[in-house]
């Protein structure tokens, strides 16, 4: 150990060598390359889980209600909004008990679920559905009731 002069208080200075730095950041980066793409696609699957909880449990719910209310699902033309507003068309409901819904629910892509009723593949029921990612109906990345 070598001795310093006795002149008060020594300073040692040090700092990191260009070289530890490098590693540092090497490190880093393997790590934020191993963890990125284990990320990448995750929103999208919450959107999905999202627009099926909306669809087989919150909706649906409210369409039980209704449906126990009145005797019926409310029909294509009625549409959703029958859960928010008593409908005047027919056929009008007359055990209308609502609302339903608290708020209008639109699917995770910003557009409103897709209603029918009598359903095409449920034809005692209803479709519930979101055209999902891409906004066209009929294609792989729909969310539908029952599925």
């Amino acid at each position: 150990m070598k001795d310093f002069p006795k002149r008060g208080r020594q300073q040692v200075k040090t700092a990191f060598t260009l070289v530890e730095l490098m590693i540092v950041i090497i490190i880093i980066a393997a790590m934020a390359a191993m963890v990125v793409p284990r990320l990448n696609g995750r929103s999208e699957d919450a959107r999905i889980a999202v627009a099926e909880a909306d669809i087989n449990s919150n909706i649906a719910m409210a369409l039980k209600l209704y449906e126990t209310d009145n005797g019926a699902y409310p029909t294509t033309e009625q549409g959703l909004a029958a859960l928010l507003v008593k409908p005047s068309t027919e056929p009008v409901p007359l055990n209308w008990k609502g609302p339903y819904l608290e708020r209008k629910f639109i699917d995770p892509w910003k557009r409103p679920y897709q209603y029918k009723c009598p359903g095409t593949r449920n034809p005692s029921g209803y479709d519930l559905y979101s055209l999902g990612k891409d906004g066209v109906e009929g294609t792989a990345d729909d969310v539908k009731n029952g599925e």
